[in-house]
């Protein structure tokens, strides 16, 4: 494949609150529109009570050019667990599954094999645990599922884990992981908690935070950006 990169943002939004404690989804939008990406992997995208309306109202997530995957169409929900996965509108999902994780708390992943004129790629979206045993078992389970699906394998996401080394989350031959600098808390970013999971045959990606803007109080996180050669 060739082209200009495929660019994935990750990003916890925190329900569209910001630091200043406003529910302001527009600005959630704004600061996704100014990073121009391609595939965007969310978390905490859903309201925390049931039904779980979407953080992200439908109808300005279109009209900001991009398409919400439908995780479970039995709810109001985008997400699983509060994953969501949105699309520019010339994209394309041919294959969608919600995975849910072991653990002590109730966690989940969003895995979709998307489609484009760049061809083809399967993204995920994740949240892991806080406790870090079970962070390596919700690894295994993710890439043990994006690997069914196949092909090239991109997942990003808030992994809660402070320690840098990749020992860390046990991966297999051929997977690494890709966190650009720190990105909690927004106010004054000390750990890299949201981090991209490159699989193999993805080259060598570049990924940057981008410190600027709304982007430093539109959530507790800042988000973080994946360019992918085509």
């Amino acid at each position: 494949m060739s082209g200009r990169p495929l660019c994935i943002v990750s990003w916890n939004i925190r329900k569209a609150v910001g630091l200043d404690w406003r529910r302001d989804p527009a600005r959630v939008l704004r600061v996704l529109s100014s990073m121009k990406p391609d595939i965007i992997l969310l978390q905490e995208a859903d309201k925390r009570l049931s039904p779980r309306h979407p953080a992200l109202p439908l109808d300005q997530v279109a009209r900001a050019g991009w398409t919400a995957l439908n995780a479970d169409p039995r709810t109001p929900s985008i997400g699983h667990h509060g994953n969501a996965i949105l699309l520019r509108s010339d994209f394309i999902a041919t294959r969608i599954e919600p995975v849910d994780l072991p653990g002590l708390e109730p966690r989940g992943a969003l895995l979709a094999r998307i489609q484009g004129s760049f061809g083809a790629v399967t993204v995920g979206g994740l949240h892991l645990g806080l406790r870090h045993a079970d962070r390596r078992r919700q690894i295994a389970n993710v890439i043990e599922a994006a690997e069914r699906i196949g092909g090239r394998i991109v997942l990003g996401g808030d992994l809660n884990e402070w320690r840098r080394s990749d020992e860390a989350f046990g991966l297999p031959d051929g997977w690494r992981t890709l966190a650009p600098s720190a990105t909690f808390h927004a106010a004054r970013p000390t750990l890299r908690f949201d981090r991209f999971l490159i699989g193999p045959g993805n080259g060598d990606p570049v990924a940057d935070v981008p410190h600027k803007g709304e982007s430093l109080r539109a959530s507790d996180h800042l988000p973080i950006r994946l360019l992918v050669d085509t």
